[in-house]
């Protein structure tokens, strides 16, 4: 089996790390020890940058961040990340493992922001192309779990400081979208960490197996 992309999402206080933990854990189980760790927005010097000005900077002097210009750093940071680190390590054989990617922005600008959604899709297909992940996990937590959670790490940065109400609706768009395509899996992230963990192993597990590996 080559080299696959797998993708970790989810709400604030999903649990994400903690997930990727056990996902790189269950690979070297099975005999994958080449990786690449990525996250978005971020991951190249340029895309550090635009993560610093969309997430911790709510204003430039008197110019506040409109929300369509939200969404073209995100692109212009996913697709910086995706040609110059994601696809050369997997034609290099590696495996890459990623703190969120596209589904993101369909799920916080398309439902959280309520930005028009054929929009975000064929910006997506101009963007990207063809490019998706192999797998994404996506961890479901209620917004109430999630923020609580965030809120306990530390200082919220500019998108997690938003309303109780814009994520209900990210995560809404999350769930819609996850029930469209096989290439996600669901994960109840709400249960008590050790069952969360147990659960992505097992999809890791029979992931891979169904893969051929």
């Amino acid at each position: 089996m080559g080299s696959k992309y797998i993708v970790i999402e989810g709400l604030e206080g999903a649990g994400k790390t903690s997930a990727r933990d056990v996902i790189v854990s269950t690979l070297k189980e099975s005999g994958v020890n080449e990786m690449v760790f990525t996250r978005e927005p971020g991951g190249t010097l340029l895309a550090e940058k635009l993560r610093s000005l969309v997430l911790d900077i709510r204003s430039v002097g008197d110019e506040v961040i409109c929300d369509k210009a939200e969404v073209l750093m995100f692109y212009a940071a996913r697709v910086q990340l995706v040609e110059t680190v994601i696809k050369p390590a997997l034609a290099q054989g590696q495996w890459v493992i990623g703190d969120r990617h596209d589904l993101s922005t369909q799920a916080y600008q398309g439902g959280g922001r309520g930005i028009d959604q054929a929009m975000l899709a064929t910006l997506r297909d101009a963007v990207l192309g063809d490019f998706r992940p192999d797998l994404t996990l996506y961890l479901d937590v209620t917004p109430e779990v999630g923020l609580k959670r965030a809120r306990a790490r530390g200082e919220l940065d500019r998108i997690e400081q938003e309303s109780l109400e814009f994520f209900n609706r990210t995560r809404a768009r999350y769930l819609e979208l996850a029930a469209q395509d096989d290439t996600i899996r669901t994960i109840d992230a709400t249960q008590p960490l050790e069952d969360v963990m147990q659960n992505i192993r097992q999809t890791i597990m029979a992931w891979v197996q169904e893969q051929g590996a």
